[in-house]
């Protein structure tokens, strides 16, 4: 799938398991959605010189070049719907307990969600190495410093991976079956849709779209703020 498609399924699901996810007060909700959104594109930085490789320049990318020769390259271990949940979640325990490294991984997550969902964000700043990092460190730093420590960061990385590889399993080059891969490279298609196909850009990505901003107003505190507003304007009518 394509990257905007990717963040936008993400952000999707974040929204969808709010009243789920371990999170609490509406600044720890928005951090919940955004993350989830931003792991979703996670898996995608297997290999150097993809667009979320670039994200941070050498930052992002020689990492990247790392994580896809342990993984084998692009779109094997890195998209194992078992492995893959487990290992970047394993990170993400570690990343949780402390300040700085929540900072950096919930950066990484603002940054790659600003990157995919460029073509509706006005400007080019967050596509820029230096405007992305102080938009994703910026962001990320307001939202520690008005929430508790995200020990659910682990979660977030799991439910953004997974929702990942199941966006691929729908395109023709599908993901690898899970565990079985490392003996036999087998592969798993769900939809043989093509990427960037007229069913992903005209059907898959307004349904995300709005699948947010329905599951954001009726799992979040938004609906008894605007409920009241609209119920006195059709009143007044």
């Amino acid at each position: 799938m394509l990257g905007h498609t990717h963040a936008l399924s993400g952000l999707a699901v974040g929204a969808a398991t709010l009243p789920w996810a371990p999170v609490h007060g509406a600044v720890a909700q928005g951090a919940w959605v955004a993350a989830v959104g931003g792991f979703a594109m996670l898996p995608d930085l297997d290999h150097r010189g993809s667009t979320v490789s670039d994200m941070w320049g050498p930052v992002t990318d020689v990492p990247s070049g790392g994580i896809g020769a342990i993984s084998g390259g692009h779109r094997w271990g890195t998209h194992d719907a078992v492995l893959a949940p487990v290992a970047f979640g394993a990170l993400a325990v570690l990343a949780a307990g402390a300040f700085w490294s929540s900072l950096l991984v919930l950066a990484l997550a603002i940054g790659l969600a600003l990157h995919a969902l460029h073509f509706v964000i006005p400007g080019r700043a967050e596509t820029t190495i230096l405007g992305n990092l102080v938009l994703s460190w910026g962001g990320a730093w307001l939202l520690l410093a008005h929430m508790p420590t995200p020990a659910w960061l682990p979660f977030a990385v799991a439910a953004g991976v997974l929702t990942h590889i199941l966006g691929d399993a729908l395109t023709t080059a599908g993901v690898p079956v899970p565990v079985i891969w490392l003996f036999n490279r087998g592969r798993l298609t769900i939809l043989p849709m093509r990427t960037g196909a007229t069913l992903e850009k005209a059907v898959l990505v307004p349904a995300f779209g709005t699948a947010t901003f329905f599951f954001v107003y009726a799992n979040t505190g938004l609906h008894l703020a605007v409920d009241p507003i609209v119920a006195g304007l059709l009143t007044s009518g």
